[in-house]
């Protein structure tokens, strides 16, 4: 999730289990431990600069819980031998920074990129993809709770706040996965009709939101890629079929960029020809045909494939417009006048690399 989530959600843990007298340190110290997982990107980016490294390797030792229970207790004991707050208090300061720091990969999980829970063991990251990686329905409640808090200090009108805060903002990740299982639901009886049932997919919703969602299928040709309005289709599920160079990814697939890239997003790539390179995109972020993540790992060379150190690439794509059209989709099935029709595709599915 976003720096500005993380921060107001460890701030609100720990003032909520802190003693009342220490809430603003608890605020604070909240908000530094719950954004400190995120600062991995700084000793990654001093020891590499292959986008593929610097991809997969965040949200992975900062982010473990078989590291980050250690890291707090560390914390905690340096604050402890320092005397003050923490050592008048130490139990309820002891899971005040626990919380404040092992909850941060736990809501990263909830988003699509990948998080590495149980690093280092060899295990592909988490990735629930309820939520979109900004979701201001989510953050607002830990926010306003945090600003109460603080201008309420010791009063129990603060810790009311808190724990309101956490509630709702709690009840809208249960929310989130509800509506994945609804969309879900609505894929699949499409897909068995059309001999897909089994094909590797993935379901995401679309941003700031959790009203529209984009489920993605993976065929030998492609992928088919769908919408799924919670608020205005009643029809089933309609998908539109993608190409993608499949042959070229196979051709790949044993280059040691390619083999982790495959690793840490399940296999849901992209390959594509451009300007004689082979490029990689990321399907779970973003939307055919723009997409955040894309890497360059080859290049023609006669009829075959070098391989070449990895390259991100970006062209041009007008995000404000999908926006746009994203509001409107929200509020419309397809077929509406403002709202497009896909078209239905009729692939089989492809294995799950």
């Amino acid at each position: 999730m976003d720096s500005l989530t993380q921060i107001v959600l460890g701030g609100a843990l720990a003032a909520a289990i802190a003693p009342a007298g220490h809430r603003r340190a608890a605020l604070l110290a909240g908000a530094a431990l719950g954004t400190l997982p995120d600062l991995d990107v700084l000793p990654i980016n001093l020891l590499t600069d292959d986008p593929v490294q610097r991809m997969t390797l965040h949200r992975g030792l900062s982010h473990s819980l078989l590291v980050l229970p250690f890291v707090a207790w560390g914390i905690w004991a340096w604050c402890r031998g320092r005397g003050g707050r923490v050592a008048e208090s130490p139990r309820r300061w002891f899971w005040a920074m626990q919380a404040a720091l092992c909850t941060h990969p736990l809501l990263d999980a909830f988003t699509v990129y990948g998080t590495q829970l149980l690093w280092p063991l060899p295990v592909r990251p988490t990735m629930w993809s309820s939520v979109f990686i900004v979701d201001p329905l989510y953050t607002v409640w830990l926010l306003c709770a945090c600003v109460i808090a603080w201008w309420a200090r010791a009063r129990p009108l603060a810790r009311q706040a808190l724990m309101a805060g956490l509630v709702v903002s709690s009840l809208y990740l249960g929310a989130s996965l509800l509506a994945k299982h609804a969309v879900e639901d609505a894929a699949k009886a499409v897909l068995a009709e059309r001999g897909l049932e089994d094909a590797p997919r993935f379901s995401v919703p679309m941003p700031f939101n959790i009203l529209l969602w984009r489920v993605v299928v993976m065929t030998p040709e492609g992928f088919l890629e769908g919408e799924r309005s919670l608020v205005a289709d009643r029809a089933p599920m309609r998908f539109s079929a993608h190409a993608s160079d499949t042959r070229g990814l196979l051709a790949v697939a044993d280059y040691p960029a390619v083999a982790r890239l495959r690793w840490f997003n399940h296999g849901f790539m992209k390959a594509e020809q451009r300007d004689g390179k082979l490029v990689l995109s990321d399907l779970r972020m973003g939307a055919e045909p723009d997409y955040t993540f894309r890497f360059a790992v080859a290049t023609k060379d006669a009829d075959t494939w070098r391989e070449i150190p990895p390259e991100q690439m970006a062209w041009p794509w007008q995000a404000r417009q999908r926006l746009a059209s994203m509001w409107t989709r929200i509020w419309n099935e397809p077929g509406s006048p403002a709202a497009p029709d896909a078209v239905p595709a009729s692939s089989r599915p492809a294995p799950h690399g």
